[in-house]
């Protein structure tokens, strides 16, 4: 689990092309967001059980509300579905809602929609706090297994 300076001093040492951005107020809602950045460009990070384990799953928000059917049969999983909140805190040291694009240190699958934008905005691990990174960074410094489209 990092910090705000182990996450920066991680990302720096592996010449990522990055930016932790500051804000007064925990990000809730689409609202919120549009506040800070271009929430075309959000990529929250979701953690689900599946019949492999428990997987990061990195998903545009261009999405909407998540098709566990059509995202399940996409990544080829039999099984699909959101962590338990308890055990999401257990596995990664982070709470649901501030899951990091990066250091959570679990199997990850990645929406490459995403790799059409310079840079995507997503946790960081703290409720104050979002990264912005480059795409192809999320993948270099993740163990993806899969990737959707």
């Amino acid at each position: 689990m990092f910090s705000m300076i182990g996450l920066r001093d991680f990302l720096e040492n592996n010449n990522s092309d990055f930016e932790i951005l500051a804000h007064d107020t925990p990000i809730i809602s689409t609202q919120d967001a549009a506040k800070y950045f271009d929430i075309e460009k959000a990529a929250p990070t979701f953690i689900m059980e599946t019949d492999r384990g428990v997987v990061a799953f990195i998903i545009s928000s261009k999405r909407g509300k998540i098709d566990f059917k059509a995202i399940k049969q996409n990544a080829g999983f039999l099984k699909l579905k959101m962590a338990d909140r308890e055990n999401v805190q257990k596995m990664t040291g982070y709470e649901t809602g501030s899951i990091p694009l990066i250091g959570h240190n679990l199997p990850c699958v990645f929406d490459d929609s995403l790799l059409k934008y310079d840079y995507i905005y997503g946790g960081s691990g703290d409720a104050l706090h979002t990264l912005k990174i480059n795409p192809n960074d999320v993948i270099r410094l993740n163990n993806v297994i899969k990737h959707i489209i």
